[in-house]
């Protein structure tokens, strides 16, 4: 197998009380899926990384017996749709499953259009169309 260099941001590590309903929540409103899954040789615990495959970072969920701290209420992950429309989808499916927590918003430019959604063990998930992060990355070089 070759080596790759990792060099900056490659990934977030969560704790989940329940690997397989967050890979589900994951999967359904960030369009990410498992890459890689073992069972930790010291803790005996699910890990799993996530990747939505566009670029070469993961969640990486580590299976505890309790979420102390999770991302809320405002820090967050922020996953970009690819219009309003899939935002509202979303949505709709979210307030059926419980789980939008605030919006969608329309807050302009540069923060665009957006949603906050819980995950299963409470960290908070960003929707957003219109933010242009890769065009504001861009510009500033």
């Amino acid at each position: 197998m070759a080596s790759v260099q990792d060099v900056g941001l490659t990934h977030v590590a969560l704790l989940t009380t329940n690997p397989d309903a967050s890979i589900a929540f994951y999967q359904k409103y960030a369009a990410m899926q498992p890459v890689h899954r073992r069972i930790d040789a010291d803790s005996r615990r699910t890990v799993v990384w996530l990747s939505d495959r566009t670029r070469p970072f993961v969640i990486v969920l580590i299976e505890t017996d309790k979420v102390d701290v999770a991302l809320r209420p405002f820090a967050h992950l922020g996953v970009g749709c690819a219009s309003r429309a899939e935002v509202d989808r979303l949505c709709r499916e979210a307030v059926s499953d419980g789980c939008l927590h605030s919006g969608p918003a329309d807050s302009g430019y540069p923060v665009g259009y957006w949603a906050f959604l819980s995950d299963p063990d409470g960290n908070t998930l960003e929707l957003s169309y219109g933010q242009e992060i890769a065009l504001t990355v861009s510009e500033s070089h």
